[in-house]
């Protein structure tokens, strides 16, 4: 009876491990770097000065498919982000607590875009790794 409890066992927990590693490599965490850095004009709300921004921007996805699928629409996710950072204001990315309410809406309207074109909102953070004005 033994040596039957124990060959099940050797049976049943190899099949029980990759069972968990198929679950972990779906439920990966990936930093999507969206390439090249964004560079631009912003704040042209009649003021006689040009200013400038530069963002570099990375995006956190969790799994395989959401990672494929973000790449797969990285053209109309980059020109949603251009859009929302030629509107901004002169003081819209003055401060830290306005960079971050920036980064907040990016998210928010890259998740937009992902519901659009996927059904789900497929990104889990928008990540500023760089954020320069002038």
């Amino acid at each position: 009876m033994n040596a039957w409890i124990v060959l099940m066992l050797a049976l049943f927990l190899p099949m029980a491990a990759v069972a968990e590693e198929a679950e972990d490599a779906a439920a990966k965490i990936s930093y999507i770097t969206l390439s090249p850095p964004f560079v631009g004009n912003y704040g042209l709300d009649g003021g006689s000065k040009l200013k400038v921004y530069k963002a570099d921007i990375s995006l956190r996805v969790t799994g395989a498919d959401a990672a494929k699928a973000v790449k797969a629409n990285d053209p109309l996710i980059r020109n949603q982000l251009v859009g929302l950072f030629t509107q901004q204001a002169s003081d819209g990315m003055s401060n830290v607590e306005a960079k971050e309410k920036l980064r907040q809406e990016a998210l928010k309207q890259v998740q937009q875009v992902m519901s659009d074109e996927t059904g789900k909102p497929m990104v889990d953070d928008l990540l500023f790794n760089n954020l320069i004005v002038q």
